[in-house]
């Protein structure tokens, strides 16, 4: 069962900052498989104009449909996060998501030959070399910078998220595996800016331990996963050939997915996330929870 609390909405949620809102200099594409679907896909990440939004297109399908991106467009959380419409969906959005929140991109148009985002790494390496490739560029809108009023926590059995009210956008994670004492108990806290990304979080991959991902692999609902595009454990011990790129790889790879859920809702904030056990879920919970206290607080 899950709980809201929220604080009385006093004052604006403005905080009287703006920034220029951003889209990509120019075209890049790259190809790579889905990790749930195994289906390759061409990926390709095209400047849009001003209220664009972040905008996904289904060029494999008749017409090539599109939708912008919200996270009231979530379907699920299985592992990672699908978004759609009556027409069709997008599954493993984050890490693609989380690096143009790192970039503050606003407006794109992502184009996709196929169900899935590709994996690539399973970190969001190449969606950071795309948008270095690409170039960026401010446009003429401005994007209002919103803040809390009070603190916000959603609980959900022994996961927690907790947003606080900061003058900038930082999180705080801990991961607590007891069960597992190659993972067993991470913590990591900074604050979220482009240079933080691209260097401490960008390069963590997506991580399992065998005997989770096994009836998954068994069902088939696992086609593209493989040591190249996830950290595995088996047995207390990291079956990847050449180990971890961080000591803690694990909870940096969950302040990434937290990244990306949370920019589906489309706006800047500043808050300070504290987060246990989180996932996808309690992510797209707590987005909702604080889009609309950042929403009902507009003047």
């Amino acid at each position: 069962m899950s709980l809201i609390d929220k604080a009385a909405l006093d004052t604006t949620c403005f905080s009287g900052k703006k920034r220029k809102a951003r889209t990509l200099l120019r075209e890049v594409f790259a190809t790579g498989k889905g990790l749930f679907t195994g289906v390759e896909a061409k990926i390709t990440l095209l400047p849009a104009p001003v209220g664009s939004g972040i905008v996904f297109q289904r060029m494999d399908l008749p017409e090539s449909p599109q939708f912008r991106a919200h996270l009231n467009l979530v379907q699920g959380t299985p592992r990672c996060t699908i978004i759609g419409n009556d027409l069709f969906s997008v599954q493993t959005v984050e890490h693609l998501l989380a690096a143009l929140a790192a970039y503050q991109i606003d407006n794109v148009r992502i184009q996709l030959t196929g169900p899935e985002v590709p994996i690539f790494d399973g970190s969001s390496l190449m969606f950071i070399q795309m948008l270095r490739d690409s170039g960026c560029v401010e446009q003429e809108e401005e994007k209002l910078i919103y803040e809390l009023t009070g603190p916000i926590s959603c609980v959900k059995n022994d996961a927690l998220l907790i947003a606080l009210p900061s003058e900038e956008w930082k999180i705080s994670y801990t991961l607590h595996y007891p069960h597992d004492s190659c993972i067993g108990t991470q913590f990591y806290s900074a604050t979220v800016t482009q240079d933080f990304f691209e260097r401490d979080i960008a390069p963590c991959r997506t991580f399992s331990v065998y005997e989770e991902v096994a009836p998954l692999i068994e069902k088939g609902l696992l086609k593209g996963g493989s040591l190249e595009n996830a950290i595995v454990i088996k047995n207390n011990q990291v079956m990847n050939p050449g180990g971890l790129r961080f000591p803690d790889e694990m909870v940096r790879h969950k302040i990434l997915d937290m990244i990306g859920d949370l920019y589906l809702m489309g706006i800047s904030f500043s808050a300070h996330i504290v987060a246990i056990r989180s996932g996808h879920c309690m992510n797209n919970l707590l987005a909702r929870a604080l889009f609309k206290h950042f929403k009902e607080g507009e003047i």
